[in-house]
């Protein structure tokens, strides 16, 4: 009964290019995670989520492999790929492991904008400078990627147009931080 219902033409043409579709869904997310790890210095994890992401492309290979015919077969393996990068950026953004900087420049008087930063317990360093047009104040926060939405919140609240540059931090040796949620908040 089984094996008759792999060999029908539904589970060819419909069930297996669907499979084939959520596999590469899954295979290209992994990969995207398996980079956010290895790009944080997260080398077991990245190697572990490397060793599924594999298997999961060689069983998908091997099920076009068995059914070269199918064409649907080659569209839902195309198609798990823009789908898969989609899933893999939006679980990143969530998951939004590590550090960055926020280099902010401003010719308003940032006085009300630090000492917010500095309640909210946020690590920053001003510098004096001198723009092309006139005095300017250099604001640097090192955050972590989940506070950045909050912290350009509160720039945008203080100076709607100041000019400020987010870049990812490879390595941080210790550091002012507003106390950590916890992973389980982080979600719920």
């Amino acid at each position: 009964m089984t094996e008759t219902f792999l060999n029908s033409p539904t589970f060819i043409w419909l069930i297996v290019p669907i499979l084939i579709f959520i596999a590469r869904i899954i295979n290209v997310s992994l990969g995207t995670l398996r980079i956010m790890f290895i790009s944080s210095g997260q080398k077991k994890i990245a190697a572990t989520i490397g060793f599924f992401e594999m298997l999961i492309w060689i069983i998908t290979v091997g099920q076009i492999m068995q059914n070269l015919t199918n064409v649907l077969c080659y569209i839902a393996f195309a198609a798990g790929f823009p789908f898969g990068n989609i899933i893999g950026m939006k679980i990143e953004q969530k998951l939004a492991i590590g550090s960055t900087i926020i280099q902010l420049i401003t010719q308003k008087d940032a006085t009300k904008l630090t000492s917010t930063l500095k309640t909210l317990n946020y690590g920053i360093t001003t510098i004096d400078a001198q723009g092309t047009q006139g005095a300017v104040k250099l604001i640097y926060i090192i955050i972590k990627r989940t506070d950045i939405q909050k912290v350009t919140k509160i720039i945008h609240q203080f100076n709607p147009k100041a000019f400020y540059t987010i870049e990812e931090v490879k390595h941080i040796n210790e550091g002012i931080f507003p106390t950590p949620k916890s992973f389980y908040s982080r979600f719920v």
